[in-house]
């Protein structure tokens, strides 16, 4: 990389952000709702930046369908899009065609399905999640096709579906079906997190946990509490008893933010309609959120144990099941390539000192590092995503867009 290469590519980055704007307007309005999320898929999107690509010079397109018999023409889309290097290597940039449902509609100021330019934001639906991905993606493959640039790493894009509801059809298919899609010394970046900083390169995540707790005792009137058997009560109990998690579990690792593990009772379900009925029967939800060094499954007996507890004291029975149990992917190493990559490069664009960190959040990137791939978490974004009003900044995607540029251009 010359020096010369590095200022045009940033230059012409900066006359892009119009195209930045017309390529989310084009599509923002396509609803890519996957079929569990009441939709009909990603297909029409995926048509779509299949013929963007093209049209700013992708030559190098495949193409890696998943079966899903939900939804209009049985497939779902995966595209790979190569712009060749010098060198093989591939700094991957993967983004995700799906989005969720806009949700409240009155608590959306404009229509969630039309992008809307407000000064330096750009709202819709998808706009940050996760077009920022495909957006910045895009635009590093015109600013080399326009200026006829060949960066050192081949660019690699990949665009999958059904990260929303589990990358079964998405980012897993591609890895089973195509096992020598990406390589070990590949630099993968998955710009689907990050802060509004540029500070933080996410390289670990921790276990996810959710837990159902199904109280049963018996239901009575309210007037006689000594006819029946309060299952509500004996669930706030066991609510507070879970608060052991924490003392039981209280090892820290200043990786992740925050440094130790989390229990929180999040859902409640109805139990009674009336006031003056006691419940037979109360069901809550925990969040746990646990540092990769401990076992689900261990916690799981603790929280067995917490529960016969409870059952004893109030005479009732408690069911635990598991809504969610997703045991942490090794990390990936914070000096690895990708996450020293990432650091030069945010250093020349933002001029911020960026570090590695661990997320109680789950992304896909774990995917990746189950099957022994680094692979860093890193975008600058506002941390709109599902929300209503959801946007995405345009002065962050150009520059994002420069930090992936930098990464294909400097040879180490």
């Amino acid at each position: 990389m010359t020096v010369n290469d590095l200022n045009r590519v940033f230059n012409h980055l900066d006359g892009l952000r119009s195209e930045a704007i017309d390529l989310n307007k084009a599509i923002v309005p396509i609803k890519a709702l996957g079929p569990s999320n009441g939709g009909s898929g990603e297909m029409e999107k995926a048509e779509f930046l299949k013929d963007y690509l093209k049209t700013i010079g992708v030559t190098d397109i495949k193409e890696f369908p998943a079966s899903d018999s939900r939804v209009p023409g049985g497939l779902r889309p995966n595209i790979v899009a190569r712009i060749p290097g010098q060198v093989s290597r591939t700094v991957w940039i993967l983004g995700h065609l799906d989005v969720v449902p806009e949700g409240d509609l009155s608590k959306w100021e404009t229509n969630p399905f039309e992008a809307v330019v407000k000064g330096n934001r750009i709202y819709g639906r998808g706009t940050e999640d996760n077009h920022h991905a495909i957006v910045t993606g895009c635009l590093v493959a015109k600013a080399f096709n326009d200026l006829g640039i060949k960066p050192y790493y081949t660019l690699g894009l990949a665009f999958v579906a059904d990260e929303e509801t589990g990358s079964k059809y998405g980012l897993q298919h591609l890895l089973e079906t195509q096992p020598s899609l990406f390589k070990e010394d590949d630099l993968i970046i998955v710009p689907d997190a990050g802060e509004s900083d540029s500070r933080m390169i996410e390289v670990a995540e921790k276990s996810i946990l959710w837990v159902k707790f199904k109280t049963l005792g018996k239901q009575t009137h309210a007037s006689m509490p000594a006819n029946g058997i309060n299952a509500f009560k004996a669930a706030s109990h066991l609510v507070v008893a879970l608060e052991e998690l924490h003392e039981i579990y209280a090892e820290r690792d200043e990786l992740f933010d925050p440094p130790q593990s989390t229990f929180e009772p999040t859902r409640k379900e109805a139990n009674v309609p009336n006031i003056n009925t006691i419940p037979g029967e109360d069901i809550f939800y925990l969040d746990c959120r646990i540092l990769p060094n401990y076992e689900i499954d261990d916690v799981l007996k603790t929280i067995r144990q917490i529960s016969d507890r409870i059952e004893k004291q109030f005479n009732v029975k408690i069911e635990i099941s598991t809504e969610q149990y997703e045991q942490a992917a090794p990390a990936t190493d914070v000096n690895s390539p990708v996450v020293q990559a990432l650091e030069k490069a945010i250093k020349v664009v933002y001029n911020v000192d960026a570090h590695p960190k661990g997320i109680g959040g789950g992304t896909v990137a774990a995917f990746f590092r189950r099957k022994g791939l680094p692979a860093a978490v890193w975008s600058t974004i506002d941390d709109m995503a599902h929300e209503p009003n959801e946007y995405d900044v345009l002065d962050h995607i150009v520059n994002d867009a420069k930090v992936f540029a930098h990464i294909c251009l400097k040879k180490d």
